[in-house]
């Protein structure tokens, strides 16, 4: 059995998301309702008209570096520094500061669906980047959900005070036909963090 709306023509079966193209709002809803989609927690309020709003979470992370980088060489990683939030509970993101942070929400893709994760025009007009690097991939999460990092980063001259709890970027997601090895199978993988981890690159730089 299947059915199509009327606005988007897409067609739907009982237990199948759109086939192809972007989820709007209804088929987001679809998406949850069916298990597609895993969102934790989920609040129907930030599902907007093609995207469904994450926030962000509690903790922070700055990057120190102590000298170069080389990205086959761990130990030449930068440092995640906890960053503590002020007396008003806001996280400070200094002038071309690098933190990383965690959505609030916990993310569960099933291997029919593609998510692009991008920063909100508000932020970017206030000179903050949230999202640097976007894509996520099928099966990301659909174990037991994972928390989004973002990179967020203030180009401006003066210090930047971002409030966790709050809208901060949007998930937008993508049916498609399916996909033969999901996110979760690949190696050095992060789909089973449950906070901010630092980069598995070293892991398999130069092999894959």
């Amino acid at each position: 059995m299947s059915m199509t709306w009327p606005v988007t023509g897409i067609s739907f079966s009982k237990r199948r998301i759109a086939r192809r193209g972007i989820l709007t709002d209804r088929a987001i809803r679809r998406a949850h309702g069916s298990g597609e989609l895993t969102i934790t927690p989920f609040d129907p309020r930030l599902v907007r008209p093609a995207a469904i709003s994450l926030r962000l979470g509690y903790k922070a992370f700055g990057l120190e570096s102590t000298g170069v980088v080389d990205i086959a060489d761990r130990t030449t990683y930068p440092d995640l520094r906890p960053k503590d939030l002020d007396g008003e509970g806001r996280l400070r993101v200094e002038p071309g500061e690098v933190v990383l942070a965690p959505t609030l929400e916990k993310i569960g893709l099933s291997e029919n669906l593609v998510g692009l994760l991008d920063g909100t025009s508000d932020y970017a007009r206030l000179g903050i980047s949230v999202v640097l690097c976007g894509q996520v991939s099928p099966g990301f999460g659909s174990e037991t959900g994972a928390v989004l990092t973002l990179e967020i980063v203030n180009h401006l001259r003066h210090a930047v005070l971002l409030h966790p709890g709050t809208r901060i970027c949007n998930l937008m997601l993508f049916a498609s036909a399916g996909s033969e090895r999901p996110y979760g199978a690949m190696p050095h993988n992060y789909s089973s963090d449950h906070t901010v981890a630092p980069s598995r690159l070293a892991d398999h730089a130069g092999r894959e």
